[in-house]
């Protein structure tokens, strides 16, 4: 574990982090801006005792209109392999209030050093153990994915699979053209925007005929089909099944 405090003029510029790293501020910065997985930075103010936490190999832009003075704590891979956490561990970026606890140890965690070995592990530990336990691992669907931009539409398509999600939409929140969005979803997932989606709505159904008694329409419905002719056939293209029988068998 390393632990620093740094005073840096106003500006900022890009950031690469090889391990796990949380950050505090210690002044306020109402104007930061930061950019995650991404080359557009999105203002994300922050206030004195706020921060973030970023998993290994995370990449970016930090900007900030006045000196900043942080505290900054990178965990080694040793260390967090003792919690059963792997390199590739990931999870959803922190970006504001911090955990009480761990802001107090991560504060102090520049002096765990001088206090002997066993409380120096002690303590490292102990920081290590509530980091790990205020972070969100990624859902199933963004293991793997690096960029940020598309871990975000990724979350979008699964939390609204009963909207609309056209082309163009999606595109735009990962701040891309409709056309290179397309060839780094299909690079990234191995299919198309639409199979994508197609495919998710049709798991999120599974799943709701197998569970609960709604019927096969509300089932549709939830599931993004306005069309229940068209979706028995997406249906029974991917399971074998109409949505009756699924449920049945």
């Amino acid at each position: 574990m390393v632990s620093t405090r740094t005073v840096l003029p106003a500006g900022g510029g890009a950031y690469a982090l090889p391990s796990l790293t949380l950050g505090i501020f210690l002044n306020d910065q109402p104007g930061h801006r930061l950019a995650h997985g991404s080359s557009q930075a999105a203002h994300r103010p922050l206030s004195k005792n706020q921060g973030w936490i970023l998993p290994a190999g995370s990449e970016g832009l930090c900007e900030y209109d006045a000196e900043l003075e942080f505290v900054s704590v990178s965990l080694s891979h040793t260390l967090l392999e003792e919690f059963g956490i792997g390199r590739s561990f990931e999870f959803e970026a922190v970006v504001g209030a911090l955990d009480p606890l761990l802001l107090s140890l991560s504060l102090s965690a520049d002096s765990f050093e001088g206090n002997g070995a066993l409380y120096r592990d002690t303590m490292q530990r102990a920081l290590a153990a509530q980091l790990i336990q205020s972070v969100k691992p990624l859902p199933a669907w963004n293991a793997g994915i690096e960029d940020a931009r598309l871990r975000r539409v990724l979350d979008h398509i699964h939390d609204n699979l009963a909207k609309d999600l056209s082309l163009t939409a999606m595109a735009e929140l990962a701040a891309m053209s409709s056309t290179h969005f397309s060839k780094a979803f299909k690079k990234a997932l191995g299919q198309s925007p639409l199979q994508y989606v197609i495919k998710a709505r049709l798991e999120r159904a599974s799943v709701l005929l197998k569970t609960t008694q709604l019927s096969v329409a509300e089932v549709a419905w939830r599931c993004g089909y306005q069309d229940l002719s068209r979706f028995g056939q997406h249906f029974k293209r991917l399971y074998g099944a109409t949505p009756a029988v699924f449920r049945s068998g």
